[in-house]
């Protein structure tokens, strides 16, 4: 007897949409890196939509902000990991409990190799700040959540491709506003981040699809 094919952690249906977008998220993000490169000052885009200031943000909501960059810090990522990788295993699809990994990682590694080529700063030389990582690695973690129900629901094309941006808008939208609201990050900074991860997580994604698909299904073995 044969188990159940694993399912895609990149849905075929979404493969056609997902792959221009995250070109034209890398492009994004590459404009952005050249335009801001070596900069240690908001640009005309980030002081229109808000100067960065430590203290734009006040309570009750200045708690929010610092409930959601904690989860962008090293513990409170490590936290989020591992539950996602636990809900996976639950749900039996290891192939997505790689992508939480590995998505993630890629993704921070990426915001971090990129911070220090663009060298952009803000607070002073050694506060590298493009592009945000913490906005990278939540809209990483809600376009990974949506490819799985994307998959789980048998979404097609066009309701899998909503869902997914959707997803990653409002994750990005809400953590950005976190994050330059805490002073930590421009603007640009945040939108940099949240392309990112939308250049990262399908091109993830098919890549473990792809290794995972060459691999021998487990308890299979060849019968001489």
């Amino acid at each position: 007897m044969t188990g159940r094919p694993a399912s895609s952690v990149l849905p075929p249906s979404l493969r056609p949409s997902l792959g221009p977008v995250a070109v034209l998220a890398a492009l994004v993000v590459v404009v952005l890196g050249v335009l801001y490169s070596g900069h240690n000052a908001p640009g005309a885009v980030d002081r229109w939509i808000r100067p960065p200031t430590a203290d734009s943000v006040r309570a009750p909501w200045r708690q929010v902000a610092l409930a959601l960059d904690f989860l962008g810090e090293p513990v409170g990522s490590a936290m989020v990991i591992a539950a996602g990788v636990v809900v996976c295993l639950a749900l039996r699809r290891p192939r997505a409990a790689v992508l939480v990994v590995a998505g993630a990682g890629v993704t921070v590694g990426a915001t971090t190799v990129l911070k220090h080529v663009v060298g952009r700063t803000i607070h002073g030389p050694g506060n590298l700040s493009y592009p945000s990582g913490h906005t990278a690695f939540a809209t990483a973690l809600a376009v990974m959540a949506a490819l799985f129900a994307t998959d789980r629901l048998g979404l097609g094309r066009r309701a899998g491709t909503s869902l997914v941006l959707a997803a990653g808008v409002v994750a990005g939208a809400i953590m950005g506003w976190a994050e330059v609201g805490l002073g930590a990050h421009y603007p640009t900074d945040a939108l940099g981040g949240w392309c990112t991860a939308l250049a990262v997580i399908p091109a993830t994604a098919w890549l473990v699809d792809r290794i995972a698909d060459r691999m021998p299904e487990p308890g299979r073995r060849d019968r001489h």
